[in-house]
């Protein structure tokens, strides 16, 4: 291991994980593209790129002078590219540079130096830059830059405050940003008339408490049996406490006793009181919707296990937040719902969070999401097909364009649920295609308000999908007003198992016909209408599969 000197650089995009939730493809392709700038500016000005991890570049090089004179061309000719795209689309680097004494080995660098520097970028704004103090006394007088000092700033896993200036970034008329000054993490130190107040509160709280515990002592030796007997009664069992409920299920809080029987039953101040029991048991993890396996253990071990205060959030798109061992509940539930907004709104998923479970007790309203019968997915070899996003149903183009550039590229295991007015789901790069399943029908059930149907699993449809004529929604034998009331439990049993090509037709009284297990599609449909004329008249087809159809435009 070589040890050195250097100017460190560090670069991330801004807002990375939305631009790729938004349209993943595009995404992969700008950043490609901008890649190429970046790196281009980095070899031109001598620096060496040593790391780069998803859309971040780690680089050093031999001057700060360099590091900064790069970093200022690269967000330039970033942000002309960047005025090609509407604001929401446009991608945006944060900049961080330091000097630091680092450690080379195998060609990566690293020590605190890197830290800093990765630190500093966190800090920048989007599409700016953000120096340490020993960069700027470098640079300052060497390049006609403007810096506004933030002062010292406290920066995760970096023991000592690190002080930084941001670079103004130069607008397009000419004249210059002004960088928003980041509070000083530096606290002020405390007035000096305080501090006669604190060490007086101090003193008397010290003084009560002693008071207090040798009170509690003496009354503790004369009567133990009066501390069972005001000892609270035991919290309701996990089943009560933990069975969802169509309203609200907050567990109740006992009542705090009067202060003297405090002081007089228990070795508790009564001016801190304890955190209020579990609700005796473990939050049923197995039962929480939308989520994946991972997020179900997590609730089953860690969240389960842990004392109140704690809340759990989660919305329809699969975004969960925690909050625990919170002061009060009020704190454990405002922090469930802010982690949890914050996760959704990074993807711009437009659904709100909302509270599922405070401590161990379900509290979520909308109950269970529909859900169809199992087996969710049936393998066919007679009707599975390669998935193309074209042939995707009942969805208009647009929905087919975000397939096209979102789940086909996706990393397995996953899904996507229809439902029947066209709602869709996918849940992709699970570690199952149960779980992948699982989560699209939850969520598009809850999006649709009926049960959804998994219409495409990895590379394939895994439903028959009628192209000889048109599919216009979902069929439901027991149901469907084509069929006359008395044939329909029959059409329901003969369906069965729905494996191979089936047909169904009807005539004018309503009389069905059935192509059942058929090898193709037109066989199936043959089938239908002869099997009708038997009993009808006027026989057309008014199903294929699990879809009802129509003539074709």
């Amino acid at each position: 291991m070589k040890r050195k000197i250097a100017a460190i650089f560090a670069a991330d995009i801004a807002g990375y994980s939305r631009l790729v939730a938004e349209d993943e493809e595009e995404t992969l392709r700008r950043l490609a593209s901008y890649r190429e700038v970046v790196d281009d500016f980095i070899a031109k000005a001598g620096g060496r790129i040593f790391n780069t991890a998803g859309d971040a570049v780690l680089a050093e090089f031999p001057s700060a002078v360099d590091a900064v004179r790069c970093a200022i061309d690269i967000q330039e000719s970033l942000r002309t590219r960047n005025m090609a795209y509407p604001p929401s689309r446009q991608m945006s680097f944060r900049i961080g540079i330091t000097i630091g004494d680092v450690v080379e080995r195998d060609g990566d660098l690293l020590g605190d130096g890197v830290n800093i520097a990765a630190r500093l970028e966190g800090l920048a704004e989007v599409g700016g830059i953000c120096v340490s103090r020993a960069v700027h006394e470098q640079v300052a007088n060497k390049l006609s830059v403007q810096f506004a000092d933030i002062g010292a700033q406290e920066v995760k896993n970096i023991p000592t405050p690190v002080h930084a200036y941001m670079v103004a970034m130069r607008r397009e008329d000419g004249t210059y940003t002004t960088p928003q000054v980041k509070k000083v993490a530096k606290p002020a130190s405390a007035p000096n008339w305080m501090w006669p107040l604190v060490v007086g509160v101090v003193s008397i709280v010290a003084i009560g408490v002693g008071g207090f515990l040798y009170l509690t002592k003496l009354e503790t030796t004369k009567a133990p049996s009066a501390i069972a007997a005001s000892t609270p009664s035991p919290v309701p069992s996990a089943a009560a406490a933990a069975v969802p409920s169509p309203t609200p299920a907050i567990a109740a809080k006992a009542p705090m006793p009067a202060p003297s029987a405090v002081a007089a039953a228990t070795p508790a101040p009564v001016s801190v009181p304890s955190p209020p029991a579990a609700s005796g048991g473990k939050l049923p993890a197995d039962t929480v919707p939308f989520v994946g396996e991972r997020v179900r253990a997590y609730l089953s071990n860690e969240y389960s296990a842990a004392g109140d205060y704690k809340a759990f959030a989660l919305n329809i798109g699969g975004f969960a937040g925690y909050g625990l061992n919170q002061p009060n509940e009020e704190a454990a539930r405002n922090m469930a719902l802010d982690q949890c907004q914050k996760r959704a709104d990074s993807a711009q998923s437009p659904r709100r969070c909302e509270l599922y479970a405070v401590g161990n007790t379900v509290v979520y309203t909308h109950g269970k999401p529909p859900m169809p019968p199992q087996p969710w997915v049936r393998h066919d070899a007679m009707t599975e097909r390669a998935f193309a996003s074209k042939d995707f149903p009942i969805v208009r183009d647009p929905a087919k364009v975000r397939l096209e550039n979102m789940y086909v590229p996706a990393a397995k295991s996953r899904s996507i649920a229809l439902g029947p007015g066209g709602q869709y789901f996918m849940v992709l790069g699970t570690s199952s295609v149960d779980e992948s399943a699982r989560r699209a029908l939850e969520s598009c059930g809850a999006i649709a308000g009926v049960a959804c149907m998994i219409v495409a699993v990895d590379d394939n449809f895994v439903v028959p999908l009628p192209t000889v004529l048109r599919i216009t929604g979902f069929f439901h034998a027991a149901s469907n007003p084509s069929i006359v009331a008395d044939a329909r439990d029959e059409v329901v049993r003969k369906l069965g198992d729905g494996m191979g090509w089936n047909a169904v037709a009807v005539g004018t009284a309503g009389r069905p016909g059935l192509g059942l297990k058929a090898a193709d599609e037109q066989t199936a449909v043959n089938s239908a209408l002869a099997d009708c004329a038997k009993h009808d008249s006027d026989c057309h087809v008014i199903a294929i599969g699990p879809f009802t159809v129509g003539p074709t435009n």
